[in-house]
């Protein structure tokens, strides 16, 4: 059953679908955290739902600014609050009847991956963390989806926030930038993750209305140095286990955060898998699902 709910985070009203099974509780619970741009919709709410088919109580909901959440200006992307968000929902499973607030995971996808990497190494009450397609949203900006970026590439992405600053200080209306090309050709020609994140955000595959396809330029200097990894150590003792496509051009973020991390942890490939393509093709989300839910069981028993 889906139930339409609402909670606070960091003084903004989060909209967030509630899946429960049949049957008595309290349960184990997951929070799902949805890919950058996205929406409880999309991705987040499709492993919340397959997972609530298998008997864990699921929360998915919108990034404060996002969707049908709270703040203003809209789409805006703030990694504090996001992972302010994973933490407010987690609070709001603790009230919930049907919830056991002593067994309550976390599953990250995409960019909710990095964040979710945060939130749980400062919050205790995350038992279990599970990452699929993880990447953190800073780094991407820096040194871009493969690693291989130009400096120079960001150090413009900075000039133009410092520069919309001004302009909003000015009085102009809230400066933003595309995220996604207009066509598919210009879309081919910026590589394997940029056609992938077209044809999901921008194609009848994945696209919806309250999906974001602009930023507010004052993103950029908020994602500019964040860091997903740099706590990665204090999720342990608890368990981690991060999901990636084996053809993922961003891999290698979750292999770098992997690899940081104490243990007891988990490392699973999907074979064949892109980053996008756990986002939505049943069948690399299948296995993925299949992972999660005998790891959860584990961890939450």
């Amino acid at each position: 059953m889906r139930t339409n709910v609402n909670f606070i985070s960091g003084g903004l009203t989060i909209a967030g679908n509630l899946y429960v099974p049949d049957g008595d509780g309290p349960r184990p619970a997951i929070v799902v955290g949805h890919p950058g741009t996205g929406v409880k919709e999309q991705a987040a709410g499709l492993y919340a739902r397959r997972l609530a088919e298998q008997g864990f109580v699921t929360l998915a909901y919108d990034a404060a600014y996002q969707g049908e959440s709270a703040g203003l200006p809209r789409g805006l992307e703030d990694p504090a609050h996001r992972v302010e968000d994973l933490k407010a929902a987690v609070s709001y499973l603790t009230t919930r009847e049907e919830v056991d607030p002593e067994r309550i995971g976390l599953l990250g996808i995409c960019a909710s991956g990095g964040y979710g990497l945060v939130a749980t190494a400062t919050d205790p009450r995350i038992k279990a963390l599970a990452t699929v397609s993880a990447a953190d949203i800073a780094r991407q900006f820096r040194v871009g989806a493969d690693g291989t970026q130009d400096p120079a590439v960001f150090e413009g992405l900075l000039a133009a926030a410092a520069a919309a600053r001004t302009a909003e200080a000015g009085g102009a209306d809230v400066q933003t930038f595309s995220l996604f090309p207009e066509t598919e050709d210009a879309a081919r020609a910026g590589g394997q993750h940029v056609y992938e994140g077209w044809e999901y955000y921008c194609t009848p595959r994945g696209c919806h209305e309250r999906s974001t396809k602009i930023l507010p330029w004052t993103s950029v200097d908020r994602i500019a140095t964040f860091d997903a990894f740099h706590a990665v150590e204090l999720i342990a003792p608890r368990p981690l286990l991060m999901i990636a496509g084996r053809n993922a051009v961003t891999a290698w973020m979750s292999v770098e955060a992997f690899q940081k991390a104490r243990g007891p942890k988990e490392f699973a490939w999907i074979d064949d898998a892109t980053h996008v393509d756990l986002y939505d093709r049943d069948e690399y989300v299948t296995p993925a699902v299949s992972k999660l839910t005998g790891y959860f069981a584990g961890a939450l028993a």
